[in-house]
């Protein structure tokens, strides 16, 4: 037994008066008004799964033979006098279909058991199970690895004999059925272990949210490589909080913004609910729950062994958690959606959607609702009051319009964010009150010349991105992602494509306030978490993208609904069914903007007689083609590119897993980067493209498999390090003038040798001078690049570019730099707030006597990081290192490496040191102030 410290046995003394204080004195206003408050700090975690201790009667062998989904063969395979002597045996675990794709049937003889309620509980059937008891039709499960249990009362015959059938459906890889225990009928979402409140975790890790616990781990060969090479597995959080006795009467509620993945919630021992997707966000009530003046304990069971995509996809609570105390009449959550028209330039119509909640369960008489328009300065510019009554237990809608005069429209230029106040208030009291940020634009899609944004074309300058950093993972916290959507803007890039799930909220409020357009996407085709949607598959729930829509459809970012990416049922009347029942959801939930999705093959086919707009993936020699099939269908590339390529890197080499950073490397279905934009920019009818992708992420290794770790995509690495081929976006997408030399000029030992020089620019001409000697001028082709073969001496390599008029208009230097004698930091911000989340990222650069980045340094690079912050991570860009993710230390690679700083949750200053064997050290401070959220 561990005995608490002095301090900590004052803290739990004197905490719930301190917390009670606060949440009963947070609202501003007279009355009630919600308090939200985020939970993200001091969870304790646990990493591997605490089973329950099952007992019953194992079901040991099964005969087994290849199959069909045949309703037929139900009946004949569970007569009780079946022949099963020419079907194969198999043992609990066995691999019966090694990499086949299709069915198998399973069946057993289930022993004789008296309980009066028999459960079969399988620890995994790879990948689908249809189970039959006695030729009756019990349960279908879909997921791998995924534990489920099958009530057998329905079915079973007290007497025997008892038939057990099972059709497995395997999509890929290895195939059969786990472990299976014919056992008494119990709830195992019932609390037990940590589930309870009860439970010890005085041992386990206090961390902060976000958390992604799989990159914490170590590579391992034989871990699932297109997730990165990262071992999955089961975590437990276990959560204490306080709720003030003020707070009962009130509606609490929970909400997770996201959880990879199929996690499982109790609250004071009491089981709130399941939740499969790892991409959508999932809220409880918990008002029945909970302890009031008292604290309260949640317990959450993370399950990040079974994939949803194929990409790295991490694990753990990796968004923000947020309790919400709130009035029983209260606005129903997402339950704001302001849209705006815009008949001239000199006023906009706003539509105002509000639902209100009564939770109650007696009748409080009329409210009023009141909508505030305000400004960019926060000073109001129009107002709307209506009365409404909500019977108890009931929700109602409630639409109101407003004109706004003169208004500033949403641009990728100037951003301008409006702020609807909707309060709810009854008498003098104000009952709730939720703020939401708008946009006052125009969006539309012509088939011949593309996309308009108030009016104005403007060409989809876009990139794809998955979640992902070095460091930590997908557990990026905000000021992260706003700087993800910085980075891609210095580019050029316009344009962001969630791919292939929803977004962090926070992103798209990035997206908002730095002006970048969002094809937003959802997870699934239906009804499925299987990383593809087999045939057969449901699609009546839905209830994920109704979350997705209601959740995001405020965002003026967000000019497009996508619902899938390369589905395999995209071509067929099946999928195109499915889509339009998704089409309709979305259209009932926000009828402003259309619904598209990635298709990389089949176009003019299936989804494509259904959407809004086409999306093609790749097969930029299939543009034309389209336009001329489809002529009033809008087209926009919606995946393009796939160029691999390798910061510092300037020849393959598939033993260490480079990839050359010259333009020249595509996998078989991808173009180069100039392949790639040429197509795009030359069509008008295109509207535009998103390239694969804006950033390097974990998994997906191509061209190469391990040592590779992560992808080679990136127009940046996984630390945001440019590599060439960005800045040859950056010349064709920037609206200044450019030019970009490659590759570096250190080649000692190669004196003499040819070496290959490109420039990329946006200029007329381009002239080369090496050691000041002109080595030609060049004129610059549209979307393309010049370059020379240049004997290699050592000196300095000068590109100046010209414009029509022969002047200098842009330059860029190379220079072969001396041995490494420094290290140098470089923070992305010096200021952080104590909240225990964000992060500085410094960038360490290798550097000679002159301060000049050595291109090929490889130094061991260690950190030491004092005060009121830790390291969250480290990186380098090197798509094969394998040392950790978290760690003190990092190899630079090719002169580059990066340290990722968190701030604690107290103000201070954050010492960081960086040095190397052999080199003279760097150190920066950083400092943190103080911050309410924690």
């Amino acid at each position: 037994m561990t005995h608490p410290r002095r301090w900590e046995k004052v803290f739990w003394v004197f905490a719930p008066l301190l917390l009670s204080f606060l949440f009963t004195t947070l609202p501003s206003q007279k009355g009630n008004a919600r308090v939200r408050t985020r939970l993200d700090d001091n969870w304790r975690f646990h990493l591997g799964d605490i089973p329950s201790s099952l007992q019953g009667v194992p079901i040991t062998q099964w005969y087994w033979q290849q199959g069909e989904n045949d309703p037929k063969d139900v009946i004949t395979y569970s007569n009780p006098q079946f022949d099963t002597s020419q079907w194969n045996t198999a043992t609990p675990g066995q691999d019966t279909f090694h990499g086949r794709v299709g069915y198998s049937w399973y069946r057993t003889l289930l022993p004789s058991v008296t309980y009066p309620q028999p459960m079969l509980h399988f620890d995994s059937v790879d990948d689908n199970a249809t189970v039959y008891l006695n030729g009756k039709f019990l349960l279908h499960h879909e997921g791998w690895d995924d534990p489920f249990n099958v009530p057998l009362q329905s079915a079973w015959r007290p007497n025997g004999p008892n038939v057990l059938l099972v059709l497995v459906q395997n999509t890929a890889g290895a195939g059969g059925i786990g472990n299976t225990l014919l056992m008494p009928y119990v709830n195992l979402d019932a609390a037990r272990g940590p589930a309870l409140p009860s439970y010890n975790d005085s041992l386990w890790r206090v961390v902060h949210l976000p958390h992604d616990f799989v990159v914490e781990g170590n590579y391992d060969e034989k871990a699932d490589g297109s997730h990165g090479f990262l071992p999955t597995n089961v975590a437990w959080y276990r959560k204490h909080f306080y709720i003030p006795a003020s707070a009962k009467g009130k509606s609490i509620w929970l909400y997770f913004e996201g959880i990879y993945r199929d996690s499982r919630f109790w609250l004071n021992g009491h089981f709130l609910g399941r939740h499969q997707s790892g991409y959508i966000g999932v809220r409880y009530d918990i008002s029945p729950f909970l302890h009031y003046g008292a604290w309260n304990v949640l317990a959450v069971r993370v399950d990040a062994r079974r994939a949803e995509g194929w990409w790295y996809e991490g694990g753990g609570i990796y968004r923000h958690v947020w309790l919400t105390i709130a009035d029983p009449i209260h606005i129903t959550p997402w339950g704001v959606f302001v849209t705006s028209q815009l008949p001239s330039s000199r006023q906009a119509l706003l539509t105002i959607q509000t639902t209100v909640t009564n939770a109650s369960h007696q009748s409080r008489g009329p409210v009023r609702l009141l909508s505030l328009i305000l400004d960019a300065t926060g000073q109001t510019v129009a107002r709307s009051s209506s009365t409404l009554f909500v019977p108890p237990g009931q929700t109602r809608q409630l639409v109101q319009n407003i004109s706004l005069s003169n208004p500033h429209l949403w641009s990728l230029e100037s951003p301008y964010l409006y702020t609807a106040i909707s309060r709810i208030e009854q008498g003098n009291d104000v009952l709730d009150e939720v703020k939401t940020e708008f946009g006052v634009r125009t969006i539309e899609f012509r088939a011949d010349t593309g996309f308009y944004l108030n009016g104005k074309p403007v060409k989809l300058l876009g990139t794809c991105n998955h979640q992902d950093f070095a460091g930590v993972g997908i557990a990026m916290p905000d000021n992260l992602l706003w700087w993800h959507i910085a980075k891609l803007k210095e580019m050029g890039s316009n344009a962001y494509r969630c791919s292939h799930n929803p977004p962090s909220e926070e992103l798209l409020t990035a997206c908002d306030h730095l002006g970048m357009l969002v094809m937003d996407e959802n997870r699934h085709l239906g009804d499925v978490y299987s990383p593809k949607t087999p045939h057969g598959a449901p699609y009546s729930d839905l209830s994920d993208l109704k979350a997705m829509i209601q959740r995001d459809r405020n965002h003026p970012s967000i000019i497009m609904w996508s619902m899938c990416n390369e589905e395999p049922l995209q071509g067929t009347e099946e999928g195109a069914r499915i889509f339009a029942a998704m089409k309709r959801v979305v259209l009932s939930l926000d009828p402003t903007r259309p619904v598209t999705c990635a298709m990389n093959g089949d176009w003019g086919k299936g989804i494509s007689n259904v959407e809004d707009l086409q999306g093609g993936n790749y097969n930029p020699g299939g543009y034309d083609w389209f336009h001329e099939h489809f002529p009033n269908k809008p087209f926009f590339a919606s995946e393009a590119g796939s160029t691999v390529s390798d910061r510092g890197i300037y020849e393959n080499d598939p033993q260490k897993g480079y990839v050359s950073a010259y333009d020249l490397n595509a996998p078989p279905w991808a173009q180069t980067a100039e392949d790639t934009w040429r197509p795009v920019a030359e069509r008008p009818f295109v509207a535009g493209c998103f390239v694969w992708t804006g950033f390097d992420y974990r998994g997906e290794p191509t061209p190469y498999w391990w040592p590779c770790v992560n992808s080679h995509f990136g127009l940046m690495d996984m630390c945001g390090f440019p590599k060439d081929n960005y800045y040859y976006y950056k010349a064709w997408w920037g609206d200044k003038p450019i030019v970009h030399i490659l590759p570096h000029w250190n080649w000692q030992g190669q004196e003499g040798k040819p070496i290959s020089v490109w420039c990329y620019s946006n200029a007329d001409e381009v002239e080369l001078f090496l050691n000041g000697q002109s080595l030609g001028k060049k004129p610059m082709p549209k979307w393309g690049h010049v370059e020379w073969s240049v004997p290699y001496q050592p000196g300095t390599l000068e590109a100046k570019a010209y414009n029509a008029a022969g002047q200098t208009v842009a330059t860029d230097v190379v220079e072969t730099t001396g041995p490494a004698a420094a290290l140098r930091l470089r923070p992305s911000t010096t200021t952080l707030p104590a909240d225990g989340e964000e992060v500085a990222l410094i960038e360490v650069d290798v550097v000679d006597a002159q301060g000049r980045t050595v291109p090929t340094a490889d130094n061991l690079v260690h950190f030491q990081v004092s005060g009121a912050g830790t390291i969250a991570g480290v990186g380098n860009g090197d798509p094969s290192c394998h040392q950790p993710n978290i760690a003190d230390y990092r190899s630079a690679f090719n002169g580059k490496c990066m340290l990722v700083v968190r701030a604690g949750e107290h103000a201070g200053l954050i010492h960081v040191r960086a040095s190397a064997d052999g080199l003279a050290p760097a150190e920066v401070t950083l400092t943190t102030t103080p911050s309410s959220l924690k």
